[in-house]
């Protein structure tokens, strides 16, 4: 019987940490792509992307992102997920009035422009708390749907980010039963961040079984598990038949008190995946798993 195929996904930056909190972040596309190439080579199959503008504040700007992703690209097949959830700074976020912050619609849709196959897809409404300002990444169900749409119109293939088991229940379920992406469905359990985002689930494996019990059918899912859970949230996917998410995005250190490099977090879960008698996907492989072509170059502009 052949070994099953896990996909391993590196999200190697994130929309809110900075090099002064781990100088191992890479922010800048050409620091990126080689990051990315390495944790390639070290057996991821997908790549998480955000992009930072030159001063490392976050951006969606699609210019930014297709510059990233070609850069990638020149190096390695791995499959490109560029993020349409941008981050709590920079170009993402604007005082609307006193106090009174908002992660900006107009610039997270732009996260679609740029060439990717993937795009997550943050189909619910948040409030994140990030030192001394509060957040709001309004997302009603009518821009969900137009988030949705817009990835099937460029046939882009989402990754849904969920928090908490309404967010499966409601969101996300609703905008696949109305056919906005076709099976398998890409879930991406985002755990342990409940600290910061308002209605979040904290990880543990009986709170994670709960939440893969409630995936609509046809559903493969991978854990994000933010700061010192990722290790085991990410062992406790793979006993639940799921597949691996590490990288600085979600968790910047590598154990207690010593910090992390992507490659390191990467080769990490690559060697209890073997550990486990499972083999990470290729890039090929992981296009297979998630239903997606097997053509790997960047796609012209979305003319709209």
């Amino acid at each position: 019987m052949a070994k099953r195929k896990v996909i391993v996904t590196i999200a190697p930056t994130g929309g809110m940490a900075f090099k002064s909190q781990n100088p191992h972040l890479p922010t800048q596309p050409a620091e990126i792509a080689e990051d990315v190439y390495r944790c390639y080579n070290a057996g991821a199959s997908v790549v998480a992307l955000h992009a930072r503008r030159p001063d490392d504040q976050a951006t969606c700007d699609p210019a930014i992102y297709r510059d990233m992703n070609q850069r990638i690209r020149e190096r390695c097949d791995i499959v490109l997920n560029n993020s349409t959830g941008g981050g709590v700074h920079g170009d993402m976020v604007k005082e609307t009035y006193p106090g009174n912050w908002e992660i900006l619609w107009e610039e997270r849709i732009r996260g679609m422009d740029a060439g990717a196959e993937m795009c997550t897809l943050d189909a619910t409404t948040l409030n994140l708390a990030f030192g001394d300002r509060e957040y709001l990444m309004n997302t009603p169900l009518s821009k969900a749907r137009e988030l949705a749409a817009g990835m099937k119109a460029r046939g882009i293939k989402p990754e849904w980010e969920v928090f908490s088991p309404t967010h499966i229940l409601q969101d996300a379920t609703t905008l696949i039963d109305e056919g906005l992406d076709e099976a398998p469905h890409f879930i991406n359990l985002v755990m342990n961040v409940h600290r910061n985002f308002q209605n979040a689930m904290p990880f543990s494996p009986r709170h994670l079984q709960m939440m893969v019990d409630l995936l609509p059918k046809n559903s493969i899912f991978c854990v994000s598990g933010i700061g010192p859970s990722q290790l085991e949230a990410n062992i406790s996917a793979l006993l639940l038949g799921g597949h691996a998410r590490v990288g600085l995005e979600d968790n910047l250190y590598y154990r207690h008190g010593e910090l992390a490099t992507n490659v390191q977090l990467t080769e990490r879960v690559v060697r209890i995946i073997r550990e486990m008698d499972m083999e990470p996907a290729t890039p090929a492989e992981a296009r297979e798993i998630l239903g997606l072509p097997q053509k790997s170059g960047i796609r012209p502009e979305f003319a709209i």
